[in-house]
């Protein structure tokens, strides 16, 4: 749907282009037919390779990779199909109707459309025909002037000023907690601490709905002993069991967005707020969307010496803690349940005891030794011995155990054998063959972004990680990793798409240097989107990249017409200048009707109040007003390059060789280009 609402404006720039020039030569005085011949046919060049450079600029959005690909392959696979239908109904059906136009019609709609066309015609004698020549007599300091607002543009992307977020979290109907207590913690203990939960999310209920005057919450749901939402082992909605009891989560179904008036990310900070730390908890972490191609900081620590990573992993989390805006941080390591580790004295071996041999007495003591078995029909029946039950009950039992020693006497336990307290490793995760944990955080984008914190990081506490903690290797995962392997596969994919584009102009025009000046309209389709995002408080996502990508084939189209039109109106023999303000005028009105219908059609993607069309938006403006802002390039800086470009042929510089017949037209100094 997105894709469809999309395309609705840039669908009928071919047939703009098309009606308006038949127009033109229809108002010339011929009739309707030769007047839709004459028409079509002197731009139906253009059109077509116009549609196929947007067809190649959408292109690199298939093979996207990662969670945004998946959503974003259906905007090409839409947008083309209805790209290549238009441009058979532009240049077959529309001319059959234009030519069964009747001219002569005198109705009031018909003088409302003269009234019009004969306002653009004004504006077009009286302010832009004179701003044109401005522009060309003074053609460098233009394009400088040009030059200087792109680079101020990106500027202030590099320097932070324009905030860059990866992926825009969608609105949630859920948000929800999960809570992690140290392992072996008894499911009551747990229960306990997610009534506190549930004790704040009543209380936020209240505070919101007195504000909204509505619920905001419909529904909630505690779970002990698992995190249905989560990755945590354990039975899927099963009760608590020995190993999970230390797991909980509670759940927050939300009402709809129109109905609370407040943002899903915004009630999970409050009730983040609302509850405070829970002590012994090991893990506190809110969510409020479950659409995420990873965690906002996601830091993977590899090495080999467990004691160096825990350490590396503790200094990590420290510096993450100290930037504002970072919360939830946490780490991937899960200690087991609390065990005793026993360790022989130099008494014992004297005595000619192992360790061996102290660890099978225990167990046989606690656990018990299987004596015998019994059949009992087709049961088998195992006879365990070990201590009563009054006697293992309790550390002190161990205590005074008794250590059989190998001449037949017993010892106490203490005397043999030590024991320290401590806690397992429920389980251990690996990268190439090295111990691995991660470290991540969530982020507050109100205030931070997650490429400024991970460059914080890399520049300030991982070096010092590296340094003091031998062994010790990092890398970005999460919403990072997701990142780059967009920017890889854009980085490959995009280069691709403007050599095809150039390559597609390159064949109409028959020339290796006028697609260039078509081609510069791109980066200053970037000025646009970055302005365009300013204009609507929003934040540049990977969205909105992939928006300027799809932008580059959208913004040379009227370029190409008119550098068409400028090349057409020199082999009739005018003068360069002539020809240049000559297609300047006639295409003003096609060029500035496709960008006023390319932003109409986006319009209501950009005044949509919902908050479910915030992750929509970006690619919306960057497409909506980097054309908005192309018009002005194409009307202005492509006629002043064009010129510019014949002042460099006229140098002779050295690269300068012999081009192809398309580039053969006389100019008003006489040589060729």
């Amino acid at each position: 749907t997105f894709a469809f609402i999309m395309v609705l404006g840039i669908v009928v720039d071919d047939a703009i282009i098309v009606g308006e020039n038949v127009y033109r030569h229809q108002r010339r005085g011929r009739n309707a037919l030769e007047g839709a011949l004459q028409g079509v046919h002197e731009v139906a060049t253009p059109v077509v390779f116009a549609v196929l450079t947007t067809v190649a600029a959408f292109s690199p959005l298939l093979f996207v990779p990662g969670l945004l690909g998946k959503m974003m392959r259906y905007v090409p696979l839409v947008v083309i199909p209805c790209l290549l239908f238009s441009l058979v109904e532009s240049l077959n059906i529309l001319p059959a109707h234009l030519a069964r136009r009747r001219t002569d019609r005198r109705g009031p709609w018909s003088r409302f459309q003269n009234t019009l066309a004969d306002g653009m015609e004004t504006v077009v004698d009286r302010v832009y025909r004179p701003a044109l020549a401005a522009c060309l007599r003074w053609r460098y300091l233009s394009l400088a002037a040009g030059v200087s607002v792109l680079v101020l543009t990106v500027g202030l992307v590099l320097g932070g000023r324009v905030a860059f977020h990866f992926f825009p979290a969608p609105e949630a109907d859920v948000i929800y907690a999960t809570l992690t207590m140290p392992m072996g913690t008894p499911a009551a203990v747990t229960a306990a601490a997610a009534q506190r939960l549930e004790d704040s999310a009543g209380q936020l209920r209240r505070e919101v709905g007195e504000q909204a005057g509505a619920d905001p919450v419909r529904h909630i749901l505690t779970t002990v002993g698992n995190q249905p939402l989560g990755t945590a082992p354990g039975p899927l909605w099963g009760g608590p069991s020995q190993s999970s009891g230390h797991l909980a989560q509670v759940m927050l179904e939300l009402a709809p967005p129109s109905e609370r008036g407040v943002r899903a990310d915004e009630l999970g900070r409050r009730w983040r707020e609302l509850t405070g730390p829970i002590p012994q908890a090991l893990e506190l972490a809110f969510s409020a969307s479950d659409l995420l191609p990873g965690e906002d900081v996601d830091v993977q620590l590899v090495g080999a010496d467990p004691g160096q990573l825990r350490a590396a992993v503790e200094r990590v989390k420290e510096g993450l803690r100290s930037y504002t805006g970072v919360y939830d941080v946490a780490d991937s390591f899960q200690g087991g349940p609390r065990e005793m580790r026993i360790g022989i004295k130099p008494a014992a071996e004297a005595l000619g005891l192992t360790l061996e041999d102290v660890g099978r007495q225990v167990r046989q003591a606690f656990y018990g030794e299987e004596a015998q078995r019994i059949q009992r029909g087709r049961d088998d029946i195992r006879v365990m011995v070990r201590y009563p039950a009054e006697q293992r009950r309790t550390l002190g039992d161990l205590e005074n155990m008794r250590i059989r020693t190998p001449d037949a006497g017993e010892v106490p336990f203490g005397y043999v054998a030590a024991v320290e307290t401590g806690r397992g490793v429920s389980s251990i995760r690996r990268v190439n063959h090295s111990r691995a944990i991660n470290v991540t955080a969530a982020l507050d984008e109100t205030v931070t972004s997650a490429g400024a914190v991970n460059a914080a990081l890399a520049a300030d506490v991982m070096p010092t990680v590296e340094r003091d903690h031998a062994g010790v290797r990092y890398s970005f995962e999460g919403t990072q990793a997701s990142q780059d392997e967009v920017l890889e596969n854009l980085q490959v994919g995009f280069p691709l798409a403007l050599f095809v584009i150039f390559a597609l102009l390159a064949i109409p025009l028959k020339s290796h240097l006028q697609p260039l000046i078509i081609m510069s309209a791109i980066p200053f389709g970037f000025v646009g989107a970055v302005g365009g995002h300013i204009v609507m408080g929003e934040n540049v996502t990977m969205l909105s990249m992939l928006g300027i990508v799809a932008l580059s084939g959208v913004v040379v189209n009227d370029s190409l017409v008119m550098i068409d039109f400028i090349n057409r109106e020199r082999r009739r023999g005018g003068s360069l200048l002539a020809a240049v303000q000559e297609a300047g005028a006639a295409r003003f009105r096609p060029i500035l009707l496709t960008s006023i219908t390319t932003f109409a059609g986006l319009a209501p993607l950009l005044l949509e109040r919902s908050t479910q069309a915030d992750f929509l938006k970006p690619m919306a403006i960057s497409l909506a007003f980097g054309v908005l802002f192309a018009t002005f390039v194409t009307l202005v800086l492509v006629p002043a390059a064009y010129l510019i470009l014949d002042d460099v042929k006229r140098l002779r510089l050295p690269f300068e060789r012999p081009c192809g017949a398309g580039d053969d037209v006389p100019s008003s100094h006489g040589s060729g280009s």
